[in-house]
């Protein structure tokens, strides 16, 4: 058995399907969220999941998450007109005088 590589197991699961330990992991690998880490896994034309990775000693996972997708927006806010044909207070900014500290 010397010199025989031992590759990780690879496994496709949902975070619902996790245990409470390997959920527990997650968390400890993304203390502060995953959102930043989250992978679009492209299944065919129009398929696809978001994911995240999670690695252990003997097991690398490929974790599915549910993403919720907001396009239920109302008429009125896809009317919005976010930005004005003026921007305000370009002059202020281009009579400023410079201080020349960049820091």
């Amino acid at each position: 058995m010397a010199g025989e590589s031992k590759t990780k197991k690879r496994i496709v699961t949902s975070y619902k399907n996790l245990s409470d330990e390997l959920k527990e992991e997650v968390k400890r690998q993304y203390p502060t969220g995953y959102t930043d880490s989250m992978l679009r896994i492209d299944k065919g034309p129009g398929d696809f999941f978001y994911a995240i990775m999670l690695e252990t000693p003997d097991i690398s996972y490929l974790i599915k998450v549910d993403v919720k997708v907001d396009d239920d927006v109302p008429e009125e806010e896809e009317d919005k007109d976010y930005y004005d044909d003026e921007i305000k207070g370009a002059d202020d900014l281009a009579d400023s005088p410079d201080d020349g500290d960049d820091e």
